[in-house]
């Protein structure tokens, strides 16, 4: 299937040709238009859209944020379209695109379609974005958003090779629990916090979260492992050179003008379909899998570490017997309280009470305490303390 949307303008496919030659990105030059523009589109929405909508639906809310909470806002919002749209874009193209449905192994491995590539340039252009704001607003995010912004990027730029490009709708649909998991934070900033709204939303939210991520992420991740073992299994994989793997000799990436004079119906050396003719001679190095595979594993790993926090965060939010919130507190304020009695009664009763000195000495004194009524009838109590003996802790 051919990229729906406009091809990339002639001198931007050239003016990034030598920098997607040198890093092996065969399909770059024809989606780098959609790559700065979807980036573009986010910083538009987190520069503009963002406050002049939030200031108007929110105007007791946001128009009062401080300016770090302001920042996460914004990202949120941009967040929020994206996770929206890029899952909506995902789930069309694996609706429509007839050529991904019928690829075997190989395909799977070294395929191209126009449709996924436009989906990729637009997760990328998002993860740039990120990149850009994360390191802008360091002090906000911090190194871990930002060496998640560099991880995803890297990750998602790899397909430009084209590699494993017919998983990336499949792993793009991650995100469909992000938008669940934006209204969440939104709960939280909006007063919400315990709402039926939150309640009923973080219910979508593990569900969601729960079904793509760890089920259908992790049954994909096998499939995925499955493929390029099987692609290592025929003597596919080679000592890659260069940064990531430098092309062979002659070989160059495509620009848009390369697409069109080849035609729609181009089929390469060897009676190569179309959905192969960025394939070249089929091998991989041996540090991309690597490097692809471990970050897939590492992923999953965390999505089960946030799965649980996520339930331990949404619970502390409500009541009991579903949550969690005061629980806690009410412990402890009852262990306080139980102290704090007990020990009144001790003083009420005449019981010594032992105190530690600081040189090791224990000093022991006789409390006693006195009611009474004065002169005036008004009611008074006197305490008095006796040291009785002091003697040594053993």
């Amino acid at each position: 299937m051919h990229d729906p949307f406009l091809p990339a303008p002639a001198f931007l496919s050239r003016a990034i040709q030598p920098v997607a030659d040198y890093l092996s990105f065969t399909t770059l030059p024809l989606h780098i238009h959609e790559v700065l523009l979807s980036a573009l589109a986010y910083q538009l929405i987190n520069t503009y859209v963002s406050p002049f909508l939030s200031s108007r639906l929110f105007p007791r809310t946001y128009p009062h944020l401080n300016a770090r909470t302001k920042i996460n806002w914004d990202v949120h919002v941009v967040s929020l379209f994206q996770s929206v749209f890029v899952c909506a874009l995902a789930l069309w193209t694996m609706a429509v695109d007839e050529e991904r449905k019928d690829m075997n192994w190989r395909g799977r491995v070294w395929g191209y379609t126009g449709a996924g590539g436009l989906l990729q340039a637009c997760a990328s252009g998002y993860f740039l974005w990120d990149l850009l704001i994360s390191t802008w607003h360091i002090g906000v995010f911090g190194l871990g958003l930002w060496a998640h912004a560099v991880n995803a990027l890297l990750v998602y730029s790899l397909g430009f090779r084209p590699f494993v490009n017919h998983y990336g709708p499949i792993f793009i649909l991650y995100e469909l629990s992000s938008p669940f998991l934006n209204i969440h934070w939104f709960c939280d900033k909006l007063s919400l916090t315990g709402s039926k709204l939150q309640l009923y939303n973080g219910i979508l939210l593990m569900t969601t979260f729960f079904l793509c991520r760890l089920v259908w992420g992790s049954y994909q991740s096998f499939r995925v492992f499955s493929d390029i073992f099987t692609a290592y299994q025929h003597g596919h994989f080679e000592v890659g050179s260069g940064p990531l793997g430098t092309m062979k000799e002659g070989a160059k990436s495509v620009t848009a003008e390369d697409l069109g004079s080849w035609g729609a119906g181009w089929t390469g050396e060897g009676g190569r379909s179309e959905m192969m003719r960025f394939a070249k001679d089929q091998h991989i190095p041996y540090w991309l899998p690597a490097a692809y595979l471990g970050a897939n594993a590492l992923l999953n790993a965390l999505n089960w570490v946030w799965f649980g926090k996520m339930i331990e965060t949404i619970r502390k939010r409500f009541e009991p017997p579903f949550g969690t919130k005061g629980v806690e507190g009410r412990v402890r304020g009852r262990r306080r309280k139980s102290i704090e009695e007990k020990r009144n009664e001790m003083l009420v009763e005449g019981i010594d009470v032992d105190t530690d000195s600081g040189d090791g000495n224990e000093e022991e004194r006789e409390v006693e305490i006195s009611r009474g009524v004065n002169g005036t009838g008004r009611k008074s109590i006197e305490v008095k303390a006796t040291e009785v003996r002091k003697r040594r802790k053993a």
